[in-house]
């Protein structure tokens, strides 16, 4: 028997107008006016620039002006780079890249959306029919879906960082939103059009992060088609399609990389490995950070996602129910599989785990939700008040240990008040406590109630931290100060610099400080660029060189940076 039952005033949607306001609103605080930021996202940004301003050979062989990245695939560079071009000279490198970012992010919403409308209308998704009528029509009840499955995926917190970043793991978390989309689609009417859909998806994932996710996504289609009964004979003949469609796609770029090897070198081998080296035994590691980053990093998609496995439980064929669940658990087994788990992995869960959440709410008891909507009142907006008292407090100095706590973490730091940031926080402050009332006083029976305030804080605090703490952010994880110094002293004559900094530091020297770095072979540069720690024994790099700058960034102690002349041929 169906869990559920539903009057037709409990499944209004959102206009559409307000859907698309709330994307932006989650997107675009952390793109404009971010710097790259130390670590992958200063990484992924020195390939696509250098992409962007390099030859045809840097495009075939990800590098970050001459050091080989060969993890991943090129597709989010390709992307990035392809901005860079269109829009630099207008919007400047940085922000040029981030548009890439924002159309990744579009597509992965819309591709959820549409994939929880096209499960949510299903006859046998819809709610029971109540005695003398009122419920609500499929396409109502599966727009009503479709809204409560987006405002838990932009709610979900581990989500919220790598969304804004121009890595290729927001790219991966959309491909594979539409990869669910299409999936949908086919499970509905197994044609051959829906399975070469469905390789073009999957070709881009390879293109994206390599072939190990695309692999296990294919068994979990494999696995729902089991469970849906749809014949062998014509679901593997479908899916040894989407296989084949899925290498087509890959072909523009491993056979001219593997024909022209390019600066000498052999990328797809590189790639390879890099694709192995995810799979393993499973082992406790894995299943440790599994449990220890999923409680903060799926919140608020778990717990209605698990009480969704427990309320559909005797509905276990239902299409709506085992594409989501299957999608689930195999991203599990991919995680546990690899011996060095990154967040790439959680991210498959995202999507799968918001549909999920969206049919348990169906199920919930007014009771918990009410007990979840006050917890988050009392969570996120005591957090935005933390927010507003530290920016307060380092921009006036009162309070005074507020504002030494703060400006202790960036030494030299000077706060600065932007204006629009500020109106822009408060306008965001304003529609908080507006949206808070609104639940409050109106206590709807609206679907989507239950996730609204979670949502809408997790958006809150978001745009908090990037209009009030952005110079601070940009101050505290960019080397673009450190690297305009050693810029500075950099001999004239330069026309080669060698380097051991790591990926994100050598893209930001060579982008801030536009440091030549050699592209090909460093043993002939006569200035090096040495990157080491305080602590611990010092190193110092061999050969004979003098020293003409060392510094760092100031909120790391640790990391150093010298920059050295050769003093011997």
């Amino acid at each position: 028997m169906k869990p559920v039952r539903l009057p037709a005033s409990a499944v209004l949607a959102l206009p559409r107008w307000a859907l698309f306001a709330l994307a932006m609103l989650y997107i675009l605080p952390g793109v404009i006016g971010r710097e790259p930021w130390k670590n992958d996202d200063a990484a992924s940004f020195g390939v696509m620039w250098t992409m962007a301003h390099g030859s045809w050979q840097d495009w075939l062989w990800p590098n970050i002006v001459g050091m080989s990245v060969p993890q991943e695939g090129p597709l989010m560079f390709w992307l990035g780079a392809l901005c860079i071009k269109l829009f630099g000279w207008l919007l400047g490198d940085v922000l040029a890249a981030r548009i890439a970012t924002i159309g990744v992010f579009l597509l992965g919403a819309l591709s959820l959306w549409y994939a929880t409308f096209n499960l949510g209308r299903r006859p046998e998704a819809q709610p029971l029919k109540l005695a003398f009528g009122g419920q609500p029509e499929p396409d109502d009840f599966g727009r009503t879906l479709a809204d409560a499955a987006l405002l838990i995926y932009l709610g979900c917190l581990g989500f919220l960082q790598h969304s804004h970043e121009t890595t290729s793991e927001p790219l991966l978390t959309a491909l594979l939103a539409l990869t669910l989309y299409r999936s949908v689609r086919y499970m509905e009417k197994p044609c051959w059009r829906n399975a070469a859909l469905i390789g073009v998806a999957l070709g881009l994932m390879t293109l994206t992060r390599g072939w190990v996710p695309p692999a296990f996504v294919l068994a979990a289609l494999f696995i729902c088609t089991r469970f849906l009964a749809i014949p062998a004979g014509k679901a593997l003949p479908h899916l040894l399609a989407s296989l084949g469609v899925a290498f087509a796609v890959t072909l523009p770029w491993l056979v001219p990389a593997f024909a022209t090897r390019p600066y000498g070198q052999a990328p797809l081998v590189a790639w390879n490995t890099w694709n192995m080296a995810q799979l393993a035994l499973p082992s406790l590691r894995p299943l440790q950070i599994f449990f220890r980053d999923g409680v903060w990093f799926f919140w608020p998609a778990w717990p209605f996602a698990l009480w969704a496995a427990y309320a559909w439980r005797r509905q276990n064929n239902l299409l709506h129910i085992v594409v989501p669940t299957t999608f689930v658990i195999v991203a599990i087994a991919m995680l546990l599989m690899n011996p060095a788990p990154e967040h790439a992995q959680l991210l498959m869960l995202v999507p799968p785990l918001a549909i999920m959440a969206a049919f348990g709410l169906l199920t919930v008891q007014r009771g918990a939700i009410n007990a979840i909507d006050w917890f988050s009142v009392m969570v996120l907006t005591l957090g935005a008040a933390v927010l507003w008292l530290f920016w307060y407090a380092q921009l006036t100095g009162w309070p005074p240990k507020p504002a030494h706590n703060v400006l202790r973490l960036v030494p030299g730091y000077v706060p600065e008040l932007n204006w629009l940031a500020l109106l822009v926080a408060i306008a965001a402050t304003l529609g908080w406590f507006l949206l808070v009332r609104w639940r409050v006083s109106r206590r709807p029976s609206v679907l989507w109630r239950a996730v609204v305030l979670s949502s809408g804080g997790v958006i809150l605090i978001w745009i908090l931290w990037m209009t009030l703490y952005l110079p601070l952010t940009n101050y505290n994880k960019s080397y673009a100060t450190v690297a305009r110094q050693a810029a500075a002293v950099l001999p004239a004559d330069t026309d080669c610099v060698a380097s051991n900094a790591g990926p994100a530091q050598r893209a930001s020297f060579a982008y801030f400080g536009k440091l030549p770095f050699n592209s090909v072979d460093t043993a002939q540069c006569r200035v090096l660029l040495w990157q080491d720690y305080t602590r611990g024994e010092r190193r110092d790099p061999p050969g004979d060189w003098a020293l003409l700058w060392e510094g760092r960034r100031v909120s790391e102690r640790s990391e150093r940076f010298r920059l050295f002349r050769r003093t011997a041929p």
